[in-house]
């Protein structure tokens, strides 16, 4: 019934910025904790950022100071802003929401995904 949409995933270069946006359907963003995934090739999936649905926000360690996680309640929407990106953020960046419970860092408390977008920066 949940539907989340990822957009806004391309080719940047390092140093450069992205901003990554998640579009809801089927349910009301204000009511889901949210968060941010990563995966790159051969890898874990990576915990990047999470959103509570009381708007405490959390980050991995290696984005901390680096990324911002955001939602717009009005637009149904997640964002999550990336800056200084690096060679080693290149992965599919995928959205998650978790309907119960607060935030969390691990992917198997996220009930819904998004389809993923890529994110590139070369070396």
């Amino acid at each position: 019934q949940v539907q989340l949409v990822e957009s806004g995933g391309g080719l940047v270069q390092a140093g450069g910025s992205l901003r990554l946006s998640c579009a809801v359907s089927g349910g009301t963003v204000s009511s889901y904790a949210m968060g941010w995934f990563r995966q790159a090739p051969g890898k874990e999936r990576e915990f990047v950022a999470a959103i509570s649905r009381f708007g405490n926000t959390y980050y991995g360690d290696s984005v901390k100071g680096r990324f911002t996680i955001s939602r717009d309640n009005a637009k149904n929407m997640v964002y999550l802003q990336m800056n200084s990106l690096k060679p080693e953020d290149t992965a599919v960046y995928y959205c998650a929401a978790r309907p119960s419970g607060g935030a969390h860092m691990a992917s198997d408390q996220f009930d819904y995904w998004g389809q993923g977008t890529q994110v590139t920066v070369p070396s």
